[in-house]
């Protein structure tokens, strides 16, 4: 199996194959919408041609250093009252120090392949070839082979399909399971446009978070049975997702069979969880994810950035005396990882030019020491590690900006823009359209947002098409939910409680809150304009 290739930088490169898993108006900048003939999902080699596009157009590049290390990242001895850093690079094998005002962290989450070789009892007995994704960009190779993928992740559902098509067998294996969604909706839309609205957000706010996920595994299910499938989550563990689109297939083909996680290899084979063996393994790729550090930090600061709850709103650590230090990118989101990282970013650059303030150093960091201690007493839930609402983390980062759009004052002065920011998708554009950064093309954008999705979809002509986001339609889709929630305030009411039984409540409650999903989301049995 080729696992390297050529570099003249030395660093590491994505698979071929890679493609983005959220659509091109949902993550592009804010201001730099993608061109309207680039794929709604597209290769990692399209979508670096945009980041070069956006670097041109703001004339960029003159202030980047490429090909330089970081080595250390340290506060200068009169910190407390400049906030500056003493920051040492590398390049060419010379050393530079220089004096920075402010730093930006940007490493993310994907910094250090985690190979966990010491979970698997046997596993240097294996004789076959072992590598970690990070090593894998194309299935050259792999003929005839029985190759045995660990962890089911977005990375390990893409490596098992890919592998599939010309290795002899893919074993896939996982220790929770996983929700398989596809970049399609009903109708053919991106799923990410028609699933991140506000309208949608408003209704999973209201509804407990119980019945929310029942409703969305019953949902998920439509399509294909996970339990059938092997895929279920495993119970007690936490709910995730991946994008694939052909992982089902594979599996309903048989080149690709789901299994349980490995308890044991030996020379050529793996023993699992459920005392099923595979034998004669020739290849084991761990698609078993990264960590992350910042070696070039000195401690605590180093050690602090690492624990996610003492970085405010995931960006300021908590101990700084001069908020001059930002952590961008570290953070998983429900949408587009680039529009938060941006938002982030310009949230960043006001704080330190003084023009939004955050709390105390020392608040913060008796709030994130008393959250510390009640989950270590197992009287809180730790939720660093899940992923974040994509709508309501961009809301809460743009209210600190100034930058949140108002949806009533939208209505009040634009009607027709307002509509498409309410019940349609929630693009990055809807950040540039009032407060500092304030984008006069962000109307536009928005309002063309759906010629540029389905631009590179019809290149052969059919008459009478239409976009799935017509008024008339949203008249449809929030008519009934409006009433069937309002149905649902009454049921709550004190009067209604003294009326009805509780047993009837109940069941008349559950089946307003299913019909208002239904008519809310889209449906894997109906067209997509047609939600109820």
């Amino acid at each position: 199996m080729k696992t390297e290739e050529t570099s003249e930088d030395g660093m590491t490169r994505v698979y071929k194959s890679l493609v983005t898993n959220v659509c091109k108006e949902m993550s592009c900048y804010s201001d730099f919408p993608f061109q309207e003939d680039y794929p709604n999902f597209m290769k990692q080699e399209k979508f670096w041609g945009y980041l070069q596009e956006f670097a041109e157009h703001f004339d960029l590049l003159k202030y980047i250093q490429f090909r330089t290390t970081v080595c250390s990242v340290t506060k200068r001895p009169d910190f407390s009252e400049t906030g500056q850093w003493d920051v040492v690079t590398e390049k060419e094998g010379q050393q530079d120090r220089a004096v920075f005002d402010a730093v930006m962290v940007c490493t993310g989450h994907f910094v250090n392949p985690h190979l966990p070789l010491e979970s698997f009892p046997g596993i240097h007995k294996f004789k076959g070839q072992i590598l970690h994704s990070q090593e894998y960009k194309i299935p050259e190779g792999v003929q005839g082979k029985r190759v045995l993928v660990i962890g089911l992740g977005n990375t390990g559902g893409d490596v098992a399909v890919e592998l599939s098509r010309t290795a002899a067998q893919v074993l896939l294996s996982t220790r929770t399971g996983t929700w398989v969604i596809s970049r399609c909706s009903d109708g053919g839309y991106p799923l990410n446009m028609m699933v991140t609205r506000r309208h949608h957000n408003f209704i999973a706010q209201v509804l407990p978070a119980w019945v929310l996920k029942w409703i969305q595994e019953r949902h998920m299910n439509k399509r294909f049975d996970h339990a059938n499938y092997g895929l279920s989550i495993t119970k007690g563990k936490k709910s995730k997702n991946i994008v694939n689109d052909e992982l089902p297939t594979c599996i309903l083909c048989g080149t690709v069979t789901v299994k349980t996680s490995v308890k044991e290899f030996t020379e050529t084979s793996a023993l699992f969880e459920d005392g099923t063996v595979e034998e004669n393994i020739d290849i084991v790729i761990f698609t078993t994810g990264y960590t992350f550090s910042f070696p070039f930090l000195e401690e605590p600061l180093k050690s602090l950035c690492t624990k996610k709850i003492f970085l405010y709103k995931r960006v300021f650590p908590s101990n700084l005396e001069r908020t001059t230090l930002a952590i961008i990118g570290l953070i998983s989101l429900t949408g587009s990882i680039l529009a938060g990282t941006e938002l982030q970013a310009r949230w960043a650059t006001r704080v330190f030019k003084g023009l939004c303030k955050i709390p105390p150093s020392q608040k913060l960091m008796a709030e994130a020491m008393k959250k510390e201690q009640l989950i270590e007493r197992g009287l809180m839930k730790d939720t660093s590690g899940d992923k974040l609402d994509y709508i309501s983390y961009m809301d809460d980062l743009a209210a600190c900006i100034g930058t949140k759009p108002s949806v009533p004052l939208l209505f009040l002065q634009d009607p027709r823009l307002a509509w498409e920011v309410f019940f349609g998708p929630c693009t990055p554009y809807q950040y540039r359209l009032m407060g500092p950064g304030k984008w006069d093309g962000a109307r536009t954008a928005i309002l063309t947002q759906w010629d540029r999705t389905l631009k590179p979809l019809r290149t052969r002509v059919v008459p009478d098409s239409s976009k799935p986001a017509s008024r008339s339609h949203y008249l449809k889709v929030w008519a009934a939910p409006i009433l069937l929630a309002s149905l649902l305030l009454i049921c709550k009411s004190s009067l209604f409680s003294k009326l009805v039984p509780d047993k009837l409540q109940d069941r008349i409650s559950s089946y307003l809150v299913t019909r208002i999903w239904s008519c809310s989301f889209p449906s894997t049995s109906n067209a997509a304009i047609q939600y109820c």
